[in-house]
C-alpha cells in the first residue's frame, strides 16, 4: 500500500507537467497568432511570398497543438486556442481571396467552423484597409470591387439564419462589420463624386487656354 507523501508526490509531478505543458502551448498559440498577424500585414504590403511563409509557419504551430490536444484538450481547448484559430483562419481566407479569388473552406484550413466564421468576419475589416488603398491610389474601380467582397461577406454571415446565435462572438463581429461597410461606402460614394466634378472642370481646360491672350508681336 503507497503512503499518502508517495501518493501526493505523484499527483504534484502529474500537476507540474501539465503546467509546464500549458505553458509551452500557451507559448505556441501567442506564437502561432502573432505570425498570423504579420502574415496579414505582408498581404497589405503586397509580398505575397513572405506571407506564404508566415502562414505556413501558423500552420505548423497550429498542427502541433491540435496533435497535442489529442492527450491534453482540456489544456489545449481550455486557452487561448480559439483566438489563434481565427487568427490563422483569417490569414488563410485574405490571403487565398487576394491570391486566387476564391474563399479557402474549414476543411482546408483545419480550424473548428466556429473558428472560420470568426475568421471570416474579421477579414471584412482587412478589405476596408484595401479599399483606402486602392481609393489613395485612385483606383476607385478596385476599391468598389472590395466593397463587394465585404458584402458578400456579411451577408452570407446573415444568411447562417438559427447557426448565427450558435457561433458566440459573431453578432458582435457582425456589428462592427456592418459599421465597418457603411464608413467604406461612404468612402467610395465621396471619391466617385470628386472624380466625376475633376472630370466635369477638364472639359472646360481647353477653352481656358483657347481664351488666353496671344502676347502681341513687336
Amino acid at each position: 500500500m503507497s503512503s499518502l507523501e508517495t501518493v501526493l508526490e505523484e499527483v504534484k509531478n502529474e500537476l507540474m507537467q501539465k503546467n509546464k505543458i500549458r505553458e509551452e502551448t500557451h507559448e505556441s498559440m501567442r506564437k502561432a497568432t502573432s505570425l498570423s498577424k504579420q502574415a496579414i500585414l505582408l498581404i497589405h504590403q503586397k509580398k505575397y511570398v513572405d506571407a506564404e511563409k508566415l502562414v505556413k509557419s501558423a500552420k505548423e504551430k497550429i498542427s502541433s497543438l491540435q496533435d497535442l490536444a489529442k492527450d491534453y484538450p482540456e489544456i489545449v481547448y481550455g486557452g487561448m486556442f480559439s483566438a489563434a484559430l481565427q487568427e490563422y483562419s483569417e490569414a488563410r481566407i485574405f490571403l487565398t481571396l487576394v491570391k486566387e479569388s476564391r474563399f479557402v473552406t474549414p476543411a482546408e484550413v483545419n480550424v473548428p467552423s466556429v473558428d472560420y466564421v470568426l475568421g471570416l468576419a474579421d477579414v471584412i475589416g482587412e478589405y476596408r484597409r484595401l479599399t483606402l488603398d486602392n481609393l489613395r491610389e485612385g483606383e476607385v474601380k478596385k476599391g468598389e470591387e472590395c466593397l463587394e467582397i465585404m458584402d458578400q461577406v456579411f451577408i452570407q454571415l446573415l444568411a447562417l439564419d438559427e447557426a448565427y446565435m450558435l457561433v458566440p462572438g459573431l453578432r458582435h463581429k457582425s456589428d462592427i462589420a456592418r459599421r465597418i461597410i457603411e464608413t467604406t461606402r461612404g468612402d467610395i460614394t465621396l471619391e466617385i463624386r470628386i472624380k466625376s466634378l475633376e472630370d466635369y472642370l477638364k472639359q472646360f481646360e481647353p477653352m481656358k487656354r483657347s481664351t488666353k491672350r496671344k502676347p502681341k508681336k513687336g
